[in-house]
């Protein structure tokens, strides 16, 4: 203790001139606390306290995103652990806005859940504060912690309203594959840290020791690493969790799993790639090859498997391992300084996604199940609800005039970009695979129109749906259909 003595002060000072930057996060805490407070005791009065914290505190952590990212504040703070730039300001309001939707979307079936909300509210902060972290650090333990974080959580959610063995089957599937996953990643920073002497992945004295360390370790070290983003992602092969447990989980969960962890680790995995690709050496083309036939596989797999699913939210599983292959062309794409279309393409992701598993919800409340046969003939029912439900499936395509279509041209254009650059054959299979898979995903997002408008329904079904979440289904859709026409209303914006 005494040999750490003379370095007390300088560790305080770092620490009080990072906490300015912090203060999103903090709130977030402190938001964590007073939920866990009004869930023991004021929910008791009042049932909806610990609802309005959560939205309070995540709105006040939103204002001081938005604050950051007016001053274009960058910095290094907490001994360089994390990096706070206009780049992971923008990511961070992309997940609280998703969150926020989240949140709303968890209180308005509050009462068919059988559970109090409060501890699943507390639950939701812990993740989003993990996943802020995520964006923020360029340190491997920082991320380490960040990642087990929003793990932990995540397993909480999927077995917090466990009531069928499915359910739970689901709920232990989850743990079991992402502690394993959690355990070869930390196997492969320990060997990044062996190498390289330092943690933080974009300091010259680490990437100095990885082009010193021998090839075929890195290699293996790098293939650990990937298989806890892998996991988060859900790419293959670390996909084989995700249509179980998106179907076990209840939807509200399912389309937070969906949605808002991705968005963190795929900014993690373009501020790693940036970092290492700006340097000629072996790691960082093994990387993007490795990328390359990962986003392949995992298109292809997605989209093939999901062709045969006739529930809707097992074949939004498969949707979603398909659309993870996309969302990697993007992070190829991104570079220093030039994050407007991976920020766009993860904004439009978000609103397509919890928008599509509102509108099942909806319907899974009303018939008691998520088969797509069982929404013959409900489109002439439910007109608004399913035209806006076919609307964003034909976004999740990429057809035009929705933000979709913008997002994948975006993307499929920079990679055409870097294609005419470099040659590259991986590139020029990447948009190839993601046009024909973009193709076969047509068959089964339009199962859902084609059962609801085309075809009859011998069985009558009343379909009653929760005002609130229609109205943010139809906004986020319209949301969609806007942003098509007017892209530059959001790619200002980053």
């Amino acid at each position: 203790m005494l040999a750490f003595s003379p370095y007390i002060s300088s560790f305080l000072d770092q620490i009080i001139v990072s906490v300015p930057y912090f203060k999103p996060e903090l709130t977030l805490i402190i938001t964590f606390i007073g939920t866990i407070l009004a869930s023991l005791f004021a929910d008791k009065h009042w049932k909806h306290t610990s609802f309005m914290l959560t939205i309070i505190g995540l709105l006040l952590s939103g204002c001081y995103l938005v604050g950051q990212g007016l001053s274009k504040v960058e910095m290094a703070g907490f001994f360089d652990m994390i990096q706070v730039d206009a780049f992971a300001t923008s990511a961070r309001l992309i997940i609280l806005l998703s969150t926020f939707l989240v949140c709303i979307f968890i209180q308005q079936g509050h009462g068919r859940y059988g559970r109090p909300l409060g501890d699943l509210y507390a639950v939701l902060l812990t993740a989003t504060l993990g996943l802020n972290l995520l964006t923020m650090s360029s340190n491997w333990l920082m991320i380490f912690i960040a990642v087990e974080t929003v793990s932990i959580s995540s397993y909480i959610m999927v077995g917090y309203f466990s009531a069928t063995k499915v359910q739970s089957e689901a709920a232990l599937k989850y743990v079991l594959f992402g502690s394993i996953c959690a355990a070869v990643m930390l196997y492969g920073l320990s060997l990044l840290y062996g190498f390289t002497g330092n943690l933080n992945f974009d300091s010259q004295s680490h990437i100095a020791g990885l082009m010193e360390a021998p090839k075929v370790m890195i290699s293996i070290a790098l293939l650990f690493l990937l298989t806890g983003i892998g996991f988060k992602l859900s790419f293959f092969p670390f996909h084989v969790w995700s249509p179980d447990v998106y179907q076990g989980a209840p939807t509200v969960i399912t389309a937070y799993l969906a949605t808002v962890p991705k968005i963190a680790v795929v900014v993690l995995l373009s501020k790693l790639l940036a970092a290492w690709l700006n340097v000629s050496f072996y790691f960082s083309d093994f990387l993007t090859y490795v990328i390359i036939a990962v986003a392949i596989a995992t298109m292809l797999i997605g989209n093939l498997a999901a062709l045969r699913q006739q529930d809707a939210k097992r074949m939004m599983a498969y949707s979603s391992i398909g659309h993870t292959g996309i969302l990697l062309m993007a992070v190829l794409v991104y570079q220093n300084n030039e994050s407007n279309v991976l920020l766009f393409y993860l904004s439009i992701y978000a609103l397509m996604n919890i928008a599509v598993f509102i509108f099942i919800d909806a319907l899974e409340v009303s018939l008691g199940n998520t088969s797509i046969d069982s929404y013959r003939g409900l489109g002439k029912q439910s007109p608004l609800l399913f035209t806006s439900f076919s609307m964003v499936l034909i976004a999740l395509v990429g057809l035009p005039p929705t933000a979709g279509f913008v997002g994948k041209l975006l993307v499929f254009s920079k990679v055409f970009e870097q294609y005419q650059n470099f040659q590259s054959f991986g590139l020029l299979a990447l948009l190839i695979v993601g046009a024909l898979t973009s193709v076969i995903s047509l068959f089964y997002y339009f199962k859902i129109p084609l059962n609801a408008f085309l075809r009859d329904n011998a069985a009558s079904s009343t379909i009653k749906v929760n005002a609130v979440l229609l109205f943010i289904g139809i906004l986020c859709t319209l949301a969609v259909l806007c942003l098509g026409i007017f892209p530059d209303l959001l790619l200002s914006a980053f």
